[in-house]
């Protein structure tokens, strides 16, 4: 057996949003439990904090599927038809952003110490990831050793799960930029907070007086970071508009 993640990165029309919600909460919860191998899900809003504030956020909307499977060839396409009935009723943008990628785990999630697992996640964020060519062992060893667990130990982060770049994708099938991924779970209401202790530990500035280990060279730079809340099987916000990739447009509900 081993776990894969699949991101479904999209956004949503306007006019469809609570149609959206209905449906992900509803029939499509129905129809993921009979899938063989199915673990969880759950769905994402991009929020107005992030890391990288440079950097594009194509995606106002992200789905999170875990999967424990014994040979994913055979079991994860299943969830492809499930996601074509939000596409075929009109509900995900026809604005070429839309993406699937899948990951195979290197291993289960690991639980920081602030990790209240009786409880729900305010949100996660998403490393599209790369390592530099010739250096996976290397990349490997400073993120399992190292970096995982100065991440996980920032106040608001209390997990993260990493994976590779599953050979088998769910269609349609688009190129994807991180072979790597690397996804943080937060339990934070001041996700602002979180972020900038985080970026302060990275460059030693720290209030706290923790500095990071200096990033290894054997994690490229080529790399785009995605924060999300957690907006699935809770009140949803109804007053959205349309996401054309321009944080500009995006409310500031977070």
């Amino acid at each position: 057996m081993a776990l894969y993640v699949t991101l479904h990165l999209h956004n949503v029309p306007s006019e469809k949003i609570q149609d959206y919600a209905a449906w992900f909460d509803g029939s499509h919860r129905e129809s993921l439990a009979r899938l063989r191998g199915f673990l969880k899900s759950d769905r994402f809003e991009v929020t107005k904090e992030q890391i990288m504030s440079e950097i594009p956020q194509p995606w106002w909307y992200m789905s999170v599927y875990e999967f424990d499977l014994p040979d994913a060839k055979i079991d994860l396409p299943a969830l492809g038809p499930l996601i074509a009935e939000a596409r075929d009723a009109g509900l995900i943008a026809d604005d070429d952003t839309e993406r699937l990628f899948s990951y195979e785990a290197t291993g289960p999630w690991k639980a920081g110490p602030n990790w209240q697992q009786d409880k729900p996640l305010s949100g996660i964020s998403v490393i599209l990831a790369n390592y530099t060519p010739g250096r996976f062992r290397e990349y490997e060893e400073w993120y399992e050793n190292v970096h995982s667990v100065e991440v996980i130990n920032v106040p608001g982060h209390v997990g993260m799960i990493r994976g590779r770049l599953a050979d088998i994708q769910i269609e349609p099938r688009r190129y994807c930029p991180g072979d790597q991924l690397v996804m943080t779970a937060q339990q934070t209401d001041d996700l602002k907070f979180t972020i900038g202790d985080f970026g302060a530990r990275a460059m030693g500035v720290s209030p706290s007086g923790i500095a990071m280990q200096p990033r290894s060279s054997a994690g490229s730079l080529a790399r785009t970071v995605h924060y999300f809340r957690k907006i699935s099987g809770s009140e949803f916000w109804p007053g959205g508009v349309a996401y054309a990739g321009d944080l500009s447009a995006y409310p500031g509900k977070a």
